[in-house]
């Protein structure tokens, strides 16, 4: 049994590494980037899995099993309650406290005024960026922690303990998930470390989106050269993490470059050039780049084209999947593009006809991974989950 699933986890490996290399494998590789979907289909809130990051593991692997998929991500749900209590972070909003037991966790963008990171602070950024993380931003995204040179306290002390303690426990604990996946299930871990381009962590988590809207015209200068200071923190991020045996890529979630966030002239002046050469640099290390493509980025594909051949792996959201093979397919593996309202509300039928399609016009020549358009929560439909699955595996076959 265990010599069993160890060829199928080959079999699926290769699958899934010849697709994302722009080749043609046996088939259309399965790999759904499900989050609360697993919660639904084992039969646990959003509120569970979100809380107890055992019950979004389990349901992760009964996915895999169930579904019989070739790649997954070990758990996307990823805020677990347990690390954003210990050390208070303000910015979430989970399941069964803020929000509804049925709604997966929510981002909470403060008010311009009350961003985590002021226009004063960009020469703090600049110089120390973790430095000004660990000593500004940290006291002021957390209930527990102090400002410098405040009286310490029982809860601020007790915070760096609790959160070390968690962190450990729950990232110390993807390396058993993603072997449990591929012994119990013969199924692939879908990417290994994290990315995110400089623009976006200043707008995500830093300024906020309206705060850096208002920056990129009274202080562009400074907006440069913080996105300058954190490419080299990120690319140590993306590396740290990567698979040391280069096969699957590392997750790189796109945000604010996005139409209608910025435009043409922004883009090319802060956004691009902060990000080609982390990605030409992860690339120049042997490791390819899953770019999650959230909103609409068929405006700057011709800029992908700049990267080398191969280097990325595009995933496509709002954008018009076939459009986008069309740009840039000769040159990228293409993943996603099967709109997620089709798979929550729409006829089986209509899932069929899409998927036929895309196959038929994406990926008759190989180069395309079957994914949904964005992550998958629990409004999609178990029944449409099948069809496509099921659809793509007999159908995709080359």
């Amino acid at each position: 049994m265990a010599q069993d699933m160890e060829q199928l986890y080959q079999q699926r490996l290769k699958r899934y590494v010849t697709a994302m290399r722009n080749e043609k494998p046996d088939r259309v590789p399965l790999r759904p980037f499900v989050a609360e979907f697993t919660a639904k289909y084992a039969g646990y809130t959003c509120q569970e899995v979100t809380h107890d990051y055992r019950l979004a593991f389990e349901a992760a692997v009964r996915c895999a099993r169930d579904f019989d998929w070739d790649a997954v991500v070990g758990n996307m749900v990823y805020v677990w309650t347990g690390l954003t209590q210990a050390i208070g972070l303000k910015y979430y909003a989970t399941p069964g406290l803020e929000i509804d037991v049925n709604t997966g966790f929510q981002y909470r963008e403060p008010p311009e005024d009350e961003a985590f990171m002021q226009p004063e602070d960009y020469e703090a950024l600049i110089e120390d960026p973790t430095g000004f993380l660990f000593n500004v931003w940290l006291p002021r995204v957390s209930t527990e922690v102090v400002d410098a040179g405040s009286p310490c306290t029982y809860r601020n002390n007790l915070s760096f303990l609790k959160g070390g303690m968690a962190m450990l426990s729950y990232f110390g604990a993807f390396g058993p998930q993603a072997q449990r996946l591929r012994t119990e299930c013969g199924t692939v871990s879908a990417i290994a470390g994290i990315f995110k381009a400089p623009f976006d962590i200043l707008a995500d988590k830093l300024r906020g989106y309206l705060g850096l809207t208002m920056d990129l015209f009274e202080r562009p200068d400074q907006v440069m050269a913080a996105c300058e200071a954190l490419m080299p923190h990120l690319l140590h991020v993306a590396l740290s993490g990567a698979d040391p045996e280069k096969n699957v890529p590392i997750g790189f979630w796109m945000h604010r470059g996005c139409v209608p966030f910025i435009n043409r002239q922004q883009w090319a002046r802060f956004y691009w050039p902060t990000l080609k050469p982390i990605i030409e640099e992860i690339w120049r290390h042997g490791h390819q780049v899953l770019f999650y493509a959230e909103g609409k980025w068929l405006t700057h594909l011709d800029a992908f084209l700049e990267l080398p051949e191969g280097s990325i792996v595009f995933h496509v959201d709002h954008d018009d999947v076939f459009e986008v093979h069309r740009k840039i397919g000769h040159k990228f593996a293409i993943s996603g593009g099967i709109p997620n309202f089709l798979l929550a509300y729409e006829t089986p039928d209509k899932v069929r006809a899409f998927c036929k399609r895309l196959i038929d016009e994406v990926a008759r020549d190989g180069g395309y991974i079957a994914d949904a358009s964005a992550i998958m929560q629990n409004e999609i439909s178990i029944e449409n989950m099948r069809v496509m699955t099921d659809f793509i595996r007999d159908y995709g076959v080359y």
